[in-house]
């Protein structure tokens, strides 16, 4: 099944800023500092996991915490291989490819869980990668880390080819997101969401919708892992395997508007110019009312940013 064609006025203009988006990302090293260079290699890699968590979380509805074990994972495999002599660009590709198995085989087990027994769930695959990854001392370094290769040709060559391999990565994972959205595996999701059970009963392969989608949500995670970690030149356990970027990812999600192509996109930039204001005007604060905006903005706006004029043309009309 297919969904239909593409045709809204909307769906153009979410094309368009995407565009004028990447367009502008790709120039940030003529336009922009170090620091702004820095800011754009992050946004195009959280772009890249909400993108991927809406998969699993937005269109089939399971609230997934796994991603920072995705991360990790990809990101462990990356640094392992290149310490081992493996050329950067083939260390990324063999990370990804070792992503989307893991999380292939991981979703034949999880995914027999539902609801909040997923989620505590996928929480606990976390912690358990974290500490397969702390404890493994001959192969990730444990709880000291590992160090991996520097890229040659200085700081300022480093910052724009991440910058692009980043950038690249986003977008073959909106690519992705596109396809999903508009294809019978995107509509088969969204009927496992509105009623798992009705989905099953009408012939829709539920088992197998949900593992591509677990597999989807992982994969480009994977590969942004890898890229990090040649990206920052050093990796630990804490900062792979983060449950603070596991939780943010989900929030980027809801904020824009989950279950949607642009509301991932929309929610990454809105979160990110939240955070680098509040930086700035609540230095010693500033995690504790990032924290109470973003609880308030998700609770105040169930549909995300993008039903935003929407529900102001319905209360101008009421």
């Amino acid at each position: 099944m297919r969904g239909p064609p593409i045709n809204d006025t909307r769906h153009f203009l979410g094309f368009a800023l995407v565009g004028v988006g990447v367009v502008l990302i790709a120039l940030l090293p003529w336009l922009a500092d170090n620091y702004g260079v820095r800011i754009g290699t992050t946004i195009c890699l959280f772009v890249t996991m909400a993108l991927s968590w809406n998969v699993i979380g937005g269109y089939a509805g399971y609230p997934s915490f796994a991603t920072a074990a995705f991360f990790g994972f990809g990101a462990y495999a990356g640094a392992i291989l290149q310490t081992k002599g493996m050329p950067m660009l083939a260390a990324w590709l063999a990370a990804t490819a070792l992503t989307a198995a893991f999380s292939t085989l991981l979703g034949f087990a999880i995914l027999r869980l539902r609801g909040h027994y997923f989620a505590v769930g996928s929480f606990a695959v976390l912690e358990l990668v974290k500490l397969a990854a702390s404890s493994w001392t001959g192969l990730t370094g444990g709880g000291t880390g590992l160090n991996v290769p520097i890229l040659a040709g200085g700081p300022d060559f480093a910052g724009r080819t991440f910058l692009y391999a980043m950038l690249v990565l986003a977008i073959v994972t909106f690519a992705m997101a596109v396809l999903v959205d508009r294809s019978w595996l995107g509509f088969g999701l969204r009927c496992i969401r509105q009623n798992e059970s009705a989905a099953n009963m009408l012939g829709v392969d539920v088992d197998r919708l949900k593992i591509a989608a677990f597999m989807l949500s992982a994969t480009f995670v994977g590969t942004g892992g890898a890229i990090y970690a040649s990206w920052v030149s050093y990796i630990d356990p804490t900062d792979a395997f983060s449950i603070l970027m596991t939780i943010k990812v989900p929030v980027m999600v809801l904020l824009g508007g989950a279950g949607t192509l642009f509301g991932p996109i929309v929610g990454v930039v809105a979160f990110q110019l939240l955070e680098e204001k509040i930086w700035s005007s609540f230095l010693e604060i500033h995690s504790g009312v990032l924290g109470l905006v973003i609880v308030l903005l998700v609770f105040l706006l169930p549909g995300g940013l993008l039903r935003l004029p929407a529900r102001l043309r319905w209360a101008r009309a009421g």
